[in-house]
């Protein structure tokens, strides 16, 4: 299996302005099994990327940057290689399983003129696990079994290569009545049952779900999970570090490791 470890990695600013927390604590652990998993190259799903009505979008650019000084105070500048090899067999793999797939350059048409701006879904995590990276957006338009395929077909598109796989994900963002989304009786019973859903390596009974539980808590996690779970099939074991919802969403670090 050439996918060495994945993990569920948030991309809210207290990663960086809660020094102390425990959302800072468990992406620092993820970071360490990151390494130590030694992958070539990292395929990170975010919510926050580019989006093209009805496909999902695969960043084929050569070199990634940005920052989060949009979020945060802290010094978050990152500049990362892509990876437009990887990139291509993800977008062929999609395609050739009926995953409407596109690629996406920035600045230039060519992979190898091309810098991609990093938006936060993709930056906060890829601060703490930097290897050369694929940045791909899901599609809410498609099916939950779509999203299953989707992941299955990038996981396949890492070939022979030791390939990690993050999926950038916060949770239900109605947890305060004076957050930018206000308040949803929704969000704390969605993150209590994604909490559940990680803690019991079960993330195969998100399919069953209806997507409108998620949009009801204003999360933006379902869709990146349930690829998540097409790329680790039945094959990982599960182990959560953290969770916590210290402004309006809630955040969750977790890792997942190739059973022996």
């Amino acid at each position: 299996m050439p996918l060495v470890f994945a993990a569920v990695a948030p991309h809210g600013a207290p990663a960086f302005d809660d020094p102390e927390g425990a959302t800072r604590a468990g992406l620092e652990e993820l970071g360490r099994r990151f390494a130590a998993a030694r992958p070539e190259a990292v395929i990170v799903l975010t919510p926050h990327g580019f989006q093209v009505d009805a496909h999902v979008v695969v960043v084929r650019s050569a070199r990634l940057e940005g920052d989060a000084s949009q979020w945060t105070d802290a010094d978050t500048h990152l500049e990362l290689k892509g990876d437009p090899a990887l990139a291509e067999a993800c977008i062929s793999a999609l395609q050739g399983d009926g995953i409407p797939a596109v690629g996406a350059t920035f600045g230039a048409s060519l992979a190898e003129a091309s810098t991609m701006p990093l938006d936060w879904g993709a930056l906060i995590p890829l601060w703490f696990m930097r290897a050369p990276a694929v940045v791909v957006t899901p599609c809410r338009a498609l099916s939950n079994d779509e999203h299953v395929r989707a992941g299955a077909a990038l996981a396949r598109a890492a070939g022979g290569h030791r390939v990690a796989f993050i999926a950038s994900a916060d949770h239900g963002h109605g947890h305060a009545v004076d957050g930018p989304y206000g308040f949803s009786e929704h969000s704390k019973p969605y993150d209590d049952a994604i909490v559940d859903v990680v803690k019991r390596n079960a993330l195969g009974e998100l399919v069953g779900w209806d997507a409108q539980r998620a949009i009801d808590a204003k999360a933006d996690s379902f869709w990146q999970l349930l690829m998540l779970h097409g790329v680790l099939g039945d094959g990982f074991d599960a182990d959560f570090l953290t969770y916590e919802a210290p402004t309006y969403f809630g955040m969750l670090t977790a890792s997942f490791r190739p059973s022996t």
